[in-house]
């Protein structure tokens, strides 16, 4: 146990949120958001399996935020580039590619924030068991690298099309169930439309970008701050620069190999959960 993690792990379970344990959820969720894992179960199983008390769903939605800051950075040349050329008053190949690409983005967002918003309270209720975490950790970890191993190398780039847009939207509605990863499933929809590991993981990031501005402009507007603002900054500034690092490994690592890590690493945390409840 890493110093960070065993100071944190010492505050009693019913106090209040420490920034040591801040910083420890913080880059669980850096790093979780953006490797195939499972944000969702690392935020609702880490703290379980260390006794600690639930920080609210405020400090989730930072941490989102925090992330969502890592987006932007990571892939600020990106946006930038797709708005100077959709803008662009002279008619051309980029610019057509551009527009294409924002109403791609468009398309491939809207499943996901439709099902965000009619089945949020759902998955928030019904959907957290550790159980049912446990089994879509394990399934879904073996869909992502049964998938990668089945298809083919994959094109590099290119200008994606509308199946892959409601593919890949299609994912990110799944992913509302936790355990599943949205990053995950959405790099195996890219994946079965034909794109590279490193190809499908941008798109899949890209799309996280909209999709995460939303939920986080959604919910903190009726959030209570429950938590200190200099925990909360704690929790925040670790969250966004843990998933920039994470964006950039998990880029280099897939241009060189696949999601057989990740893979076994689900199945270990779905045996952890399973072993944690037998014990209880």
């Amino acid at each position: 146990m890493t110093p960070l993690l065993a100071l944190a792990a010492s505050a009693p379970a019913d106090t209040v949120l420490t920034p040591a344990a801040a910083a420890v959820l913080g880059a669980v969720q850096g790093l979780s958001e953006f490797l195939p894992i499972s944000s969702s179960a690392h935020l609702y199983v880490v703290p379980r399996l260390l006794g600690w008390k639930y920080a609210g769903l405020s400090f989730d939605v930072a941490l989102h935020g925090g992330t969502l800051v890592a987006l932007l950075f990571a892939f600020w040349r990106d946006w930038w580039g797709l708005t100077a050329d959709a803008i662009d008053s002279r008619p051309s190949e980029r610019r057509t590619d551009a527009r294409h690409m924002w109403l791609w983005i468009v398309v491939a967002t809207v499943p996901g924030a439709v099902a965000g918003k009619l089945l949020e309270q759902i998955a928030e209720d019904r959907l957290r068991s550790l159980p049912l975490q446990a089994i879509m950790l394990a399934v879904f970890g073996f869909v992502l690298w049964g998938v990668d191993r089945a298809v083919a190398p994959g094109r590099p780039g290119g200008r994606p099309g509308w199946g892959a847009a409601i593919g890949m939207g299609l994912a990110q509605a799944i992913a509302l169930v936790p355990g599943v990863s949205r990053s995950g499933i959405t790099i195996t929809a890219g994946r079965l439309a034909g794109f590279s590991r490193v190809a499908a993981a941008r798109l899949s990031f890209l799309l996280a970008t909209p999709i995460t501005l939303g939920a986080v402009l959604l919910k903190v507007r009726h959030m209570p701050m429950d938590v200190h603002p200099a925990t909360l900054a704690v929790g925040v500034v670790t969250s966004a620069v843990v998933g920039i690092l994470a964006i950039r490994v998990l880029l280099r690592w897939l241009a060189h190999a696949g999601f057989g890590l990740f893979f076994a690493y689900r199945v270990a945390l779905a045996l952890l959960i399973v072993g944690s409840m037998i014990r209880r």
